[in-house]
């Protein structure tokens, strides 16, 4: 495969994270001590010699930042501090602005302000759902004054609507990251000649690891098993949530406040949620571990939008059971000037969308070995 020189695009990278390239002197310590790192996959070494010397083409089409799952390990072996763990991290942030066909991404990484304007213009449009058509939100109150005198959330925010406004929102959420995903294939397998055998038996990589996560656990230290546990519990709560929301809004969003099946899963995302956010923004404000030691903002904006979501949604349900109805209604604006952001804005162009790329990223890989093994 030739190699492109583009050394300009190490400064990208450089503002996205990375640790000092100049510093590494490519010794190997940091792919020695990786025990993910193995054959082809030879990272971060591999990685970190690429950007040194500017090879663009070679780290687009790379997938070796996917499967590093940054335990920190190669950042302590490191003899010359150049913390390779945060170089493989910064990387990640690139690849995704690549995949990214609109853009956005890459803007939102240059640039918080870009996120935060991001989030709150869509927390706006949401406002106005709530506030300008008639019939729907707080205008329709109005007509409805019995309403104010009790939770009645049929009359001011409509299963109907909100479920299709769900759905409209799957679906954008779906076209946007599978186009990026598509992307991402492109990139990583043009120029390689796959017979189609190839492409169908190692579907269960991308399977297994999507719903486990579970090449987290082979890395060798006790953090890693801590996190990997925390991500199965983080996604299994999201998994919930988004489930409950899309296609059982009918028996989740009731009238009243008895009993119903779909509370014990309610209870559970969201307390698995905010145990989760919690704990990764303690770690990161005491600097727990190697992985923690540095923080990019979207490492920050990640888990403090998840606490929101889960604390807005919190509020929201004690409101209703105590029947208050007007603050349980502005609780419910709220709640979704929170959420809807952070999956409009966080699945697709940032941070959330490894939930998808990581797992192909392995799948790719085990599509490579076999095309090679059949070479």
């Amino acid at each position: 495969m030739s190699m492109s020189l583009a050394t300009d695009f190490r400064k990208d990278v450089v503002r996205l994270g990375a640790g000092d390239l100049t510093a590494c002197m490519n010794c190997g310590s940091c792919t020695a001590t990786c025990a993910l790192s193995e054959g082809t996959a030879a990272f971060p070494r591999k990685t970190i010699r690429y950007l040194q010397i500017g090879a663009k083409g070679q780290i687009e089409g790379s997938l070796e930042p996917w499967l590093c799952y940054y335990c920190g390990d190669c950042s302590v072996s490191c003899p010359r501090e150049a913390n390779p763990g945060e170089t493989m991290m910064a990387a990640r942030r690139w690849l995704t602005a690549r995949y990214d066909w609109t853009g956005l991404s890459r803007w939102m990484y240059r640039s918080h302000w870009v996120e935060l304007g991001a989030l709150l213009a869509v927390a706006a449009v949401v406002l106005a759902l709530f506030l300008i058509p008639s019939g729907f939100g707080f205008r329709a109150l109005s007509s409805h004054p019995e309403a104010l005198d009790t939770v009645r959330l049929d009359l001011f925010a409509s299963r109907t609507f909100v479920h299709i406004g769900d759905l409209i929102l799957a679906f954008v959420l779906s076209t946007l990251l599978l186009s990026n995903a598509a992307r991402m294939v492109y990139l990583a397998m043009r120029g390689r000649r796959v017979p189609i055998r190839a492409w169908i038996r190692p579907v269960t990589e991308f399977v297994v690891h999507g719903l486990t996560q579970r090449r987290w656990r082979d890395c060798d230290n006790d953090d890693s098993r801590f996190n990997w546990l925390r991500h199965i519990l983080l996604v299994s709560g999201y998994g919930t949530m988004f489930v409950l929301v899309v296609v059982f809004l009918n028996p989740f969003q009731v009238e009243d406040t008895a009993w119903h099946w779909t509370s014990l899963l309610g209870y559970y995302a969201t307390l698995v949620l905010l145990a989760a956010s919690f704990t990764i923004l303690s770690d990161r404000i005491r600097k727990r571990t190697q992985m923690h030691a540095f923080s990019h903002f979207t490492d920050w904006l990640f888990p403090i939008l998840l606490a929101l979501t889960s604390l807005t949604g919190i509020v929201l349900h004690l409101l209703r059971l105590m029947d208050l109805a007007m603050p349980t209604y502005v609780a419910y604006v709220i709640h979704l000037c929170v959420a809807v952001p952070m999956l409009a804005v966080e699945v697709p162009f940032g941070k959330w969308a490894h939930l998808l790329y990581r797992p192909l990223a392995m799948y790719l890989e085990a599509v490579r070995k076999r095309a090679a093994a059949e070479a």
